[in-house]
């Protein structure tokens, strides 16, 4: 079905072109005072990497939808089409990583340009489940999700943002985990309104910069001066 054109500045459900005041605009995060642009789109670009591996690896051109909501009753009632939930259920630090110190960042002539602390490393844990017409595509859905995903130890460079692989730490992949602290799928489900139905625990382990670089001042390297010269009086 073809979608209408909207007259020029309207929008849906404004038949004399007047903006509505409830159209949904794109949320722009607020950044905190101290934090980098990366720090704030971490999860964002987490999930475009995964998103279009499923797409590469699994999906290839089928039509199929990858959604980010989370797998509820009413979410289920309202999908129209065979879906992929990728849900973002749990984030978490893995405080084993940290390290301490600075790290230098280097200018294209060498020099160092700036200091920022180890960036820090996130699990962004998802619960992915596969809903279709019959069970048997579901299950054939997941199977090729975990086959997939089976052959990554991390996102592929490739699919990453320009500002994650200037971190030079991998997104480690791991598949089919527990959900951690001894919880199993079927405690999330009545969280969620709805049956239990097989998933798969995907953890992407995402670093993040903890705070903004710190400018370094430029490096003098022209010899000094010194007039051996007596002054006339």
């Amino acid at each position: 079905m073809q979608v209408p054109p909207y007259p020029a500045g309207g929008s849906p459900g404004c038949p004399n072109g007047q903006r509505n005041r409830h159209h949904r605009r794109r949320f722009a995060p607020v950044r905190a005072r101290g934090t980098t642009r990366q720090a704030v789109r971490v999860i964002v670009e987490v999930d475009e990497a995964l998103a279009a591996l499923l797409r590469r690896d699994v999906l290839n051109g089928a039509q199929v939808e990858i959604a980010f909501d989370a797998p509820t009753r009413d979410w289920a009632a309202k999908r129209s089409g065979p879906a992929l939930s990728v849900f973002l259920y749990d984030i978490k630090e893995d405080t084993r990583r940290r390290q301490h110190g600075q790290i230098n960042v280097r200018g294209g002539n060498g020099h160092i340009a700036a200091r920022h602390r180890p960036p820090r490393v996130f699990d962004l844990c998802y619960l992915i489940t596969a809903w279709t017409q019959r069970p048997e595509d579901e299950h054939r859905l997941l199977s090729a999700v975990l086959s997939s995903l089976l052959g990554h130890d991390a996102l592929p460079e490739e699919l990453l943002s320009k500002d994650l692989r200037a971190l030079g730490v991998p997104c480690g992949l791991t598949v089919a985990t527990t959900l951690g602290n001894d919880r199993s799928a079927a405690d999330l489900w009545p969280a969620l309104g709805g049956e239990l139905r097989p998933s798969l625990n995907v953890v992407v382990a995402a670093p993040a910069l903890a705070g903004a670089p710190v400018d370094v001042a430029p490096l003098v390297i022209a010899p000094p001066l010194i007039d051996l010269q007596e002054r006339s009086r």
